[in-house]
């Protein structure tokens, strides 16, 4: 697998480090849990059952646990044997308090010269915010992502999911795939840093471009695209339809399926500022010939034309869908003492080296013994640890 040999200390809990974590396990990364007495809050969080809570199982799995208090002089020193025999250390406290732990920069390259530091947090660690605690809502609000969603009339709209964790998660394990090579080459490892807020701001994309050339934020415009006409949500016989003609051609050819050939020669319809310009009138006019006919009709029909368009579905919807379940994009894992878990699929596809569940997610402190065997310690200092609660 492409991360196969590739130790991955992962000291992340509730969701932007396990997902990032996850991912790297994911691709053959040997990745150890270090989990607090009382265990990620996730093990308690979403939908439960059979006393496992299915959101753990999803962004923990392909990984070993290891339960040690950090409370305790051993604990620190376990840890930092780990550190001595990992490849990349991903952590998300606040800045600060993985160096309080007596573990800053020095220390970290004084124990593992090539390790790879991967620190996830709200705001990044200078500037005036550094401090502030920040949860995925915060992010989502103070990035600017917030205030660019729903309808003219609406007021600031939440993304349904926690996206400042989930793409905080995808650079962190961006920047590790970045850099792991790197620190094997020569020898040298380095801090990658990744913030939910910085990783918002950079998915501003056009709407930053506009602004930075205009001065001007635009509008919200709901379904509606902002820079591209007719495109959106429309009507059907039977329900709803999106529909994503983003350019000239893709215009005519809409033109044409719709049996309208005349728009494609209206200036007021004939160019993409044009139609922006006249959105009311090209979505009116297209909202009533597409509600003549049902959304499958019309799915089956503009697509025939290359005209990018599909249904909106439901949850439910997704995972009955025949491409998806043909992309594998919903797995049954086994899971021992809960039988078969349901969970997302792998969104990246490898021709020679695919992505594997080779674990289901870890029961709290499953592997401490085999994993402090690893490091060379000896059974009866388990015991000892055990008894006075270091494991």
């Amino acid at each position: 697998m492409p991360l196969t040999g590739v130790k991955v200390l992962d000291l992340t809990r509730v969701l932007s480090g396990p997902f990032c974590t996850a991912l790297l396990g994911d691709m053959g990364a040997d990745v150890i849990k270090v989990e607090a007495p009382e265990g990620d809050s996730v093990r308690g969080a979403g939908a439960i059952k059979d006393g496992l809570s299915w959101y753990f199982a999803q962004f923990n799995r392909n990984k070993r646990s290891l339960r040690l208090d950090m409370r305790k002089p051993e604990a620190k020193s376990i840890l930092a044997r780990l550190i001595q025999q990992s490849d990349v250390l991903v952590e998300n406290f606040r800045p600060g308090v993985l160096a309080r732990m007596g573990f800053d920069d020095a220390r970290l390259k004084g124990l593992s010269p090539s390790l790879v530091v991967c620190s996830i947090n709200g705001f990044g660690s200078s500037g005036p915010y550094k401090d502030r605690p920040a949860f995925d809502f915060i992010a989502q609000a103070m990035s600017g992502f917030m205030s660019v969603n729903g309808g003219p009339d609406d007021p600031p709209l939440r993304s349904g999911l926690p996206i400042s964790d989930l793409v905080a998660g995808l650079y962190a394990a961006l920047s590790i795939a970045a850099a792991v090579p790197h620190a094997r080459a020569t020898g040298l490892g380095q801090r990658a840093e990744v913030s939910l807020t910085n990783g918002l701001v950079s998915l501003l994309s056009y709407i930053a471009t506009s602004y930075f050339a205009t001065g001007a934020a635009p509008a919200r415009s709901g379904n509606d695209h902002p820079i591209a006409a007719p495109y959106g949500l429309f009507p059907t016989r039977d329900g709803q339809i999106a529909l994503a003609p983003a350019d000239d051609a893709f215009f005519r050819r809409l033109a044409d399926a719709l049996g309208e050939p005349g728009l494609k020669t209206d200036p007021l319809y004939a160019t993409g500022a044009a139609r922006v310009a006249n959105r009311a009138r090209i979505n009116a006019i297209v909202g009533g010939k597409l509600a003549a006919e049902t959304t499958a009709y019309w799915v089956e029909v503009l697509n025939k034309a290359g005209i990018p368009s599909g249904p909106v579905n439901s949850v439910a919807q997704v995972f009955e869908d025949p491409q998806i379940l043909a992309q594998e994009m919903v797995l049954d894992v086994d899971h021992p003492g809960h039988g078969i878990v349901r969970m997302l699929g792998f969104p990246i596809k490898y021709s020679d080296m695919p992505c594997q569940i080779r674990r289901p997610a870890p029961g709290l402190g499953e592997h401490s013994d085999e994993i402090l065997a690893e490091l060379g310690y000896l059974a009866s200092d388990l015991a000892a640890w055990r008894q006075n609660g270091v494991i």
